[in-house]
């Protein structure tokens, strides 16, 4: 190895050229949880380069990056961020746990973050990391990087205290016994122990912070935004970049995991996510901002500070958040529309109330249409996460999402079927039926991981044929917006092709409806839910 050219080669693995749904949707973001971490570790003095996966062929490129870089460490920093860091897919895993060998085969020590290192730390450790950092590990890592690195209290100059060429490739070779001498009073790791049953030993959990701001502003020229820009031109003509205000969610949605902060919610001040927006916009640009924040404005009174000090900076950005509808009250929709807000997604997951209760979602199917007239009515457009598959769902639930859907006609929908992810009250439910397979090998994969009430291609019947009523009936919205004459009954009547494509839409409804006792798991998982409501009508798709 030659000298390091930096302290810290920072990198993830959720490479989007790897999955074929997001080349199709085609709206990479940048690592923020990474960028946090390379903050962090600038802050202690460090140089740090970024290795960004988002935008990269596949983990190949990562063995250039290593060449180039010559890193005297290297930390996997997924980014808790992005909801599909958040699945472990098979995909991202496989990815990692390739980098990981790279880089402990060329004598590198490698720490790893994330969701699926700190649900399955063993499984990191045989491919070769060092050390996994559990949950929340901005200051975990540069902990574990001043131990590695041998830094002084200066904590400076870190690549000059390795003495030789040799010593990564030495403390590579012992890494067992190493790691658990060197790491071993840090708080938040997962040490190789070549004692214990499962080859692993946990030092004791570290708390998350309780003031994100102290993390400072992620370090997004490390980033090459460029090619995030050119992108989503291309694409979409327009471009978005994302930030975050808040870490967690409060809430116990019982099919929802929380490796890194666990119940904790922890929130920025409102003035400094304002700064930082002003800033974003100045300096890059974007026509909108995605806040990825798992839950954005807990309270009202901070959404209204937030909007108010928008205003104050002209920092004024249409801007996209996820929050839920027990939270939408009229204090918090101005809130959002008065900080510039243009799309909200709610966690709808399901029109059936019954479901909704086995989820522990803590909302009322009623509460959704309000929800959803409060944000309309301030300009603020809607988007609906839904779920199939929750184990005890029948036709009659399926059918009450389905109207829910076509009631409040949101801008935009996303589908998913329930997805058993560890440390969840619904993984424990199904964790015997699950077998070898546990994680989708991608994020269009939607099989059913456990004994559902229906097979996996019933629900990707669904999953297809509801987009498509959806799109109809927004193109139906469009047009009865253009002729108010005729209203939305009346639009399919004068345009045959619409009307031919309600037809075929009808047609699949009742072919679905039809095929559903005989797509039907022959042991499928027993909960005890109420009886369903009575399903609507769901063949009369031009009402």
């Amino acid at each position: 190895m030659s000298w390091p050219r930096c302290d810290v080669l920072l990198g993830h693995a959720l490479f989007m050229a790897r999955d074929p749904k997001q080349m199709a949707k085609m709206r990479p973001y940048p690592p923020l949880g990474t960028l946090y971490a390379a903050t962090a570790l600038r802050d202690a003095g460090l140089r740090v380069a970024l290795f960004d996966a988002m935008i990269a062929d596949g983990p190949a490129s990562f063995d250039d990056a290593l060449d180039s870089e010559e890193p005297a460490l290297v930390a996997l920093f997924e980014d808790s961020f992005n909801f599909y860091s958040k699945m472990c897919l098979g995909t991202m895993r496989d990815a990692a746990l390739q980098m990981v060998r790279s880089a402990s085969e060329r004598g590198i020590p490698v720490v790893v973050a994330g969701s699926d290192a700190t649900d399955d730390p063993a499984t990191f450790l045989r491919a070769g990391a060092t050390a996994i950092m559990l949950g929340e590990a901005e200051h975990t890592l540069r902990e574990v990087v001043e131990k590695l690195l041998g830094a002084q209290a200066s904590f400076g100059t870190a690549a000059k205290s390795i003495a030789s060429p040799d010593a990564c490739a030495e403390f590579s070779s012992a890494a067992c016994d190493d790691a658990s001498h060197l790491l071993r009073d840090i708080a938040g790791l997962a040490l190789p122990d070549r004692n214990s049953v499962d080859g692993v030993r946990r030092t004791p959990s570290r708390a998350p912070e309780r003031q994100p701001d102290a993390f400072g502003p992620p370090a997004r020229d490390l980033v090459d935004m460029d090619a995030y820009r050119t992108r989503w031109k291309a694409a979409h003509g327009h471009w978005s970049l994302n930030m975050v205000s808040t870490r967690g969610c409060p809430f116990h949605c019982n099919w929802c995991a929380k490796p890194i902060w666990g119940q904790r919610y922890a929130m920025r001040d409102p003035v400094a996510v304002a700064e930082e927006l002003a800033a974003i916009g100045l300096e890059y640009g974007p026509d909108n901002v995605w806040f990825a924040d798992d839950i954005f404005g807990l309270k009202p009174d901070w959404t209204a500070s937030f909007g108010r000090a928008v205003e104050r900076l002209g920092a004024r950005t249409p801007f996209t958040v996820q929050t839920r509808v027990d939270l939408v009250d009229d204090s918090a929709a101005d809130g959002l529309a008065r900080a510039g807000c243009t799309m909200a997604w709610l966690g709808v997951e399901s029109g059936s109330q019954r479901v909704l209760d086995a989820m522990e979602k803590g909302i009322r199917v009623e509460s959704v249409p309000l929800a959803i007239e409060r944000l309309r009515s301030r300009g603020i457009g809607v988007g609906l996460f839904i779920q199939f598959g929750y184990p005890g769902e029948q036709w009659p639930d399926i059918a009450q999402t389905v109207a829910l859907v076509r009631e409040t006609l949101p801008d935009e929908i996303g589908i998913s079927v329930s997805y058993p992810l560890p440390g969840t009250g619904f993984h424990q439910r199904v964790a015997a039926e699950l077998g070898d397979r546990t994680h989708w090998s991608d994020s269009r994969d939607l099989a059913m991981l456990f004994q559902g009430t229906y097979s996996t291609a019933f629900y990707r019947r669904l999953h297809a044929l509801l987009h498509l009523d959806h799109d109809a009936r927004l193109e139906v919205a469009r047009m009865a917006a253009e002729f108010p004459s005729h209203g939305a009954i009346g639009v399919p009547s004068i345009n045959p092709s619409l009307k031919a494509k309600f037809d075929a839409i009808d047609a699949e409804w009742r072919a679905l409806e039809a095929d559903e006792r005989d797509a039907r798991s022959a042991a499928p998982t027993i909960v005890a839910l109420s009886a369903p409501k009575p399903a609507p009508d769901l063949s009369r798709t031009a009402n």
